[in-house]
């Protein structure tokens, strides 16, 4: 018995290449395909959403933002419980971006947010979220050295939150914001609606760039002066090693992970101190080499 069905009968299917090639060959019940040079396991193009959708959202985003330390700044003086402040902050900042998220989900996707934004996790992402991690920080450590080459202003995204009282309810609002709200919402918002906005009118590598870009420019806070350009600078770098893990993987999932690692690490050195440690350290340092610099040059000239 043939292996080969006959070349106008048979079902339709997968058959080894009658020509001997290494590779099957389909059969439609007719006629054959033409030879594969590889196996057909090409990967799905990334999936988009309109261009509109990704404006719409950066614009949301940041508008949210500064309206929610306006609204803060404004609340200030009646001396609420700083647990207060961070809910208010965390939902003024963050509730618009989620609504009109999932109003792209309804409007021009499938009404599931999930798949539209590639909102999937995997118990492997507890793996691949700390990997991502470590390309993120790979990344900042190669940006933040070009901008201290260059000499560029630069000011940090923590300042002033280690100066803050850390009792309890405080300390635990802001972890829940920064460790849980803001990888959920952010990485939804840049990795999930812009990317794909972006990818529908341009190719990968300029898409990844751009929203990364964006990621950073979202961070600028106008009490920071010009030192808002080093650091945009830095976390767009962080923004661009997110995007690249969220086209190759065609999820979010690993990036939540990956951000929200990246969040609780920055916390945990401003909160207990180790950044003011150090600075000690460099200080005392200091200190004794410049005493011992003094005592040879005095010595020197004694001789």
């Amino acid at each position: 018995m043939s292996v080969f069905p006959p070349p106008t009968t048979g079902p339709a299917g997968w058959y080894p290449d009658p020509a001997g090639g290494p590779l099957p060959r389909y059969f439609d019940g007719r006629t054959w395909a033409e030879p594969q040079t590889v196996l057909d396991s090409t990967r799905p193009a990334h999936p988009t959403l309109p261009l509109v959708s990704a404006v719409g959202a950066i614009a949301i985003l940041v508008v949210s933002l500064v309206g929610g330390r306006l609204l803060i700044d404004a609340l200030a003086g009646r001396e609420w419980p700083i647990v207060v402040y961070v809910a208010i902050l965390a939902t003024v900042g963050y509730g618009p971006s989620l609504a009109w998220c999932r109003y792209v989900s309804r409007r021009w996707g499938t009404g599931r947010l999930g798949p539209d934004v590639g909102l999937r996790f995997r118990w492997s992402d507890l793996g691949w979220g700390p990997l991502v991690w470590l390309g993120a920080i790979a990344s900042q450590i190669l940006v933040a050295a070009i901008v201290l080459l260059l000499d560029v202003p630069t000011s940090s995204n923590t300042e002033g939150v280690g100066e803050l009282q850390a009792d309890r309810g405080y300390v635990v609002s802001l972890l829940v914001t920064a460790v849980i709200a803001a990888p959920f919402v952010e990485e939804i918002v840049f990795r999930g609606v812009v990317l794909r906005g972006l990818l529908s009118r341009m190719s990968a590598v300029p898409a990844v760039l751009l929203q990364g870009v964006l990621f950073g420019l979202a961070h600028i806070d106008p009490v920071r002066g010009t030192g808002n350009v080093g650091l945009v600078a830095i976390l767009s770098g962080v923004g661009v090693a997110f995007g690249i893990a969220a086209y190759l993987f065609r999820r979010i999932g690993p990036t939540i992970v990956a951000h929200a690692v990246f969040n609780a690490v920055v916390l945990a050195i401003v909160l207990t101190g180790v950044i003011d440690w150090l600075e000690e350290q460099s200080d005392a340092a200091s200190s004794v080499t410049s005493a011992a610099a003094v005592e040879l040059v005095a010595e020197d000239r004694s001789c």
